[in-house]
């Protein structure tokens, strides 16, 4: 059954209404009708079974037939904090780890980044991630939308890891220990996960990360992965590790 999006103040008792793009989408691309079955969720948790009621020409109400509500889950909420890499490759890694159940995603500039977008071109960026993380979202089943966050400067960023119960950070250095024994005794809370640029990060850089304590330096085995593959390459061993 085709599922859609709305934002959650859209929900009004046992009625949704959709408009915008999403609207145009269901009447427009899919073709979609009064008495049609959609499943709807709200970036929240919640997923919704009905069917369309009525429809405009630029917007439709459903008629909720079921809910359901979250789960609770146990799975650390993760946070990807991922050096931009060059080309389009950040639209992979965002739509991968979504399907992967990162709970958010932060790009990042370090030293060694190439890709530097400006003011007007982060806001381009990041508006085109989300959507990406919303259709994936969609397409994998989700009910909740990973939060791409404003574009940061490393530095900034590694200031403010307090909050976090295990920081890790993947770089090419004899100083570092295995994923799964980083992890060994982690059972759940929040996660960040740090991903350095093709050149790997600096030792200014790591110097600046040695000064966290929660921060566990890894590695990810013998063969050199590219920026865009090892931030999936974390996810996915955290849900084979973490998940029960």
């Amino acid at each position: 059954m085709p599922r859609f999006y709305t934002s959650e103040e859209n929900v009004k008792g046992d009625l949704i209404h959709i408009d915008g793009q999403e609207a145009r989408h269901i009447l427009n691309v899919m073709r979609m009708k009064e008495g049609d079955k959609v499943v709807v969720f709200d970036g929240t948790g919640s997923e919704y079974m009905g069917f369309i009621k009525n429809t405009k020409p630029r917007s439709l109400v459903v008629q909720v037939v079921s809910r359901a509500t979250p789960k609770v889950s146990v799975f650390p909420r993760i946070t990807l904090a991922q050096a931009i890499p060059k080309k389009e490759r950040m639209d992979n890694i965002v739509e991968k780890a979504t399907e992967l159940g990162v709970h958010s995603i932060i790009p990042v500039i370090t030293e060694r980044t190439v890709v530097v977008p400006g003011e007007a071109g982060a806001r381009n960026k990041i508006s085109r991630w989300k959507n990406i993380s919303l259709a994936a979202a969609k397409q994998c089943g989700r009910t909740d939308i990973p939060e791409i966050g404003n574009v940061q400067n490393f530095y900034n960023l590694i200031d403010e890891i307090d909050g976090y119960d295990m920081v890790l950070m993947a770089h090419l250095s004899d100083n570092t220990i295995p994923l799964k024994e980083a992890i060994s005794d982690f059972k759940a809370g929040k996660v960040m996960i740090f991903v350095g640029p093709e050149g790997d990060f600096t030792p200014d850089e790591i110097t600046m990360a040695e000064k966290c304590q929660r921060c566990r330096f890894v590695t990810l085995g013998k063969r050199v992965m590219k920026s865009d593959t090892a931030g999936l390459y974390i996810l996915s061993v955290l849900n084979y590790e973490l998940s029960e």
